[in-house]
């Protein structure tokens, strides 16, 4: 008899690991968001830091005075989190500095962008949110995507749009301030939206026009506020332009005329001594060559004066009589008797009679 295959009901036994595990209290607990980034205080590092870290920013020139008025303001921020600022006018510089007291790890990156913002153009009320938890900035080069200056300026006007509305838009939608300065750009806010402001600042000095990313990032707000696209694909919401570049005419090549062969070199041509040689130039002293220049300049100078001055005679010449007498006359007689006998020939000359098709 055949024997026929059953399939087995028993489960893969469990792993060891499993075994020996005990249950512990978050694991079945709805209200405990395990995601969730606890605030860093002051009694999660109690010993400190063991090393001192420093950070110093260059700031331009014209930045100096607005930063020494605010920079008062900039240390009673910083001295929250125990954190030294220094400022050398001299070498045109901004500094931080941990203390023994400084119990957050992180917040002198959080100081050196700050400091980097201010110089930056960035204000200080803008530049100080920087320092709070979830908050971000990033600095973008625009300097070496183009190389045309040209090209460049036309770019970043088109980023800022008329009247900053373009700029205005794009803060909306992505939540950041953004401030374009010189050949950066400043941006301040959440680390999401700082990645769609990079790429719509990149690919608007790529030619690309701030308005289809503006267009993308509206479609995708409205879709964020329907839960039930939450785990979908939007590509198919999202609009997709195609790249349109306008054929240029292409430059028609000059065909070159092809030569006779010759199994001969072609003739050896003159140097530029031999050519001075030849002229007697090469022989001449420095005072008689320039005395040559200006003879040349003069006999030029002089032809030019003749035909200028023979133009001015020219109005003073007065007309030949005869021919304007005849010219008038003969438009006289023209309009007195209308059409001359030649030209009603050439106009009925002109009307050909219809061919008729015989049937």
């Amino acid at each position: 008899m055949s024997e026929t295959l059953v399939p087995s009901t028993t489960e893969a036994p469990a792993k060891k690991k499993r075994n020996y595990r005990r249950d512990k209290p978050w694991d079945n607990d709805p209200t405990l968001d395990k995601w969730k980034i606890e605030e860093f205080k002051p009694e999660d590092n109690p010993a400190g830091l063991l090393e001192e870290s420093s950070f110093s920013v260059l700031f331009p020139q014209y930045r100096e005075k607005y930063i020494k008025e605010i920079w008062p303001l900039v240390k009673k921020e910083l001295k929250r989190f125990y954190i030294v600022a220094e400022i050398d006018l001299t070498k045109g510089s901004m500094s931080v500095f941990t203390t023994r007291k400084t119990w957050d790890p992180y917040i002198i990156i959080k100081a050196r962008d700050m400091i980097k913002l201010l110089s930056r153009s960035v204000p200080f009320d803008q530049a100080k949110r920087v320092l709070d938890d979830g908050v971000n900035c990033d600095v973008i080069k625009l300097k070496g995507i183009t190389r045309s200056k040209e090209k460049f300026v036309k770019r970043r006007q088109r980023l800022i749009g008329p009247n900053g509305m373009t700029l205005k838009a794009l803060q909306i939608l992505t939540n950041c301030y953004i401030l374009v300065q010189g050949t950066t750009v400043s941006a301040v806010g959440n680390f999401k939206d700082l990645k769609a402001v990079r790429r719509v600042v990149e690919d608007a000095m790529r030619n690309v026009h701030p308005i289809y990313n503006i267009k993308e990032l509206m479609i995708k707000r409205e879709l964020a506020k329907k839960p039930e696209l939450a785990g979908e694909d939007w590509n198919r919401f999202l609009p997709h332009f195609k790249k349109q570049s306008q054929k240029r005419k292409e430059k028609r090549k000059k065909r070159k005329e092809k030569k006779e062969y010759t199994p001969f070199p072609p003739e050896q041509q003159p140097r530029k001594i031999d050519l001075m040689m030849e002229s007697g130039e090469y022989f001449l002293t420095q005072e008689q060559k320039d005395q040559m220049k200006t003879n040349i300049k003069k006999k030029a100078a002089k032809e030019k004066h003749e035909v200028k001055a023979k133009k001015k005679e020219d109005v003073f010449v007065p007309p030949d009589e005869d021919k304007l007498f005849a010219e008038r006359k003969r438009k006289f007689v023209t309009q007195e008797q209308g059409e001359s006998l030649s030209d009603l020939k050439k106009k009925f000359t002109s009307h050909k009679k219809p061919k008729v098709h015989e049937s």
